[in-house]
């Protein structure tokens, strides 16, 4: 049988090579959600006014939408292709009539009609006020915080009848601040290379993810509860490892088909979900691993003290603790 358990500390040293540099990105300039820093935020996040736009010539690039939109008085506008002759253009809100003028949106799409061949019957207008931009973030924020709650009440309320409960619910909820890290680090990466933006789509991925990473870590808590029941008198890091060994089977068939069916609809589905898809499938792969390598580990070294001698210990000897678990300098 293999000890998964004893190589604990190479699993948390994994974690954090892949979790350490999204924070870097995350951390670099300040804010969480803002543009060009933390996590690159759409118009959800931010107040502002997109357009999905097509043009009849399909020779159009980036730069010559760009070189219009100044001309009109939109320098700021953030132009992005995202199929064919289709271009994503986003802007500041955009100004309403007032009395005989016209709009601000009419006035682009008569000059991108004029000069570039704009397909007016083919245009996507959205605009998010500013007080909406404020109110998602809130209530995003507000709803990650109370899912997590929840989770881990309900983690500790359906194993309370195993020694020391709650350190299943915090164990549970630790993983699911694991899987979730990487998933705002990679994310905010992304949007410092390619420009990906999160918008309540990604929200709802999170709190997807967020269902989906609990149940795996489930699936092991409750294997290792019932190996803890048959025999009581063992000790904990060897139950724990059969635990994972008899539930990693059903763990990786069930993640390997969710993540086939998941990249199959990122590749051919449209750009409205794609961050809702890349958030899912990240996700399964997180929480894949997490609920086999990292939530029980961590009951393992609750139960051997190993977590609160990480805190109460100096940089030093945190670090030759690491090194001890991963089998360096025994």
């Amino acid at each position: 049988m293999l000890d998964i358990v004893g190589k604990r500390g190479w699993y948390l040293l994994i974690s954090a090579l892949v979790i350490i540099p999204g924070l870097i990105s995350m951390i670099a300039s300040p804010g969480w959600i803002s543009g060009g820093s933390g996590l690159k935020a759409g118009i959800d996040f931010t107040s502002g006014s997109v357009m999905n736009v097509s043009f009849a010539n399909p020779d159009i690039d980036e730069e010559d939408i760009q070189a219009r939109m100044s001309e009109l008085g939109h320098d700021e506008a953030l132009i992005q292709r995202i199929g064919g002759n289709t271009f994503f253009i986003r802007t500041v809100v955009l100004k309403e009539a007032i009395g005989d003028d016209i709009s601000e949106r009419e006035k682009i799409e008569r000059g991108l009609e004029e000069f570039l061949g704009l397909e007016r019957d083919r245009v996507e207008f959205d605009t998010v006020s500013p007080i909406v931009a404020e109110e998602t973030v809130k209530t995003a924020f507000y709803a990650l915080i109370a899912a997590s709650v929840f989770i881990m009440f309900f983690v500790w309320y359906a194993f309370r009848r195993v020694p020391k409960a709650h350190r299943y619910g915090v164990s549970a909820i630790l993983a699911l601040v694991h899987d979730l890290l990487i998933i705002l680090g990679i994310f905010s990466i992304l949007g410092r290379v390619i420009n990906l933006e999160v918008n309540s789509m990604f929200i709802v991925g999170l709190l997807i993810v967020a269902g989906y990473s609990v149940n795996d870590t489930i699936v092991v808590f409750d294997r290792i509860r019932e190996n803890i029941s048959r025999h009581p008198d063992r000790e904990l890091a060897p139950m724990v490892n059969l635990s994972i060994m008899e539930s990693m089977g059903r763990s990786l068939n069930t993640s390997i088909t969710t993540l086939v069916v998941l990249l199959a609809m990122l590749f051919i589905g449209g750009t409205s979900i794609r961050e809702l898809l890349l958030v899912l499938a990240i996700g399964a792969v997180a929480g894949t691993y997490s609920s086999i390598f990292i939530a029980s580990q961590y009951l393992v070294m609750w139960d051997r003290g190993e977590v609160g001698r990480f805190f109460r210990r100096g940089p030093a000897a945190t670090a030759s603790s690491l090194l001890h678990l991963i089998g360096i300098g025994r």
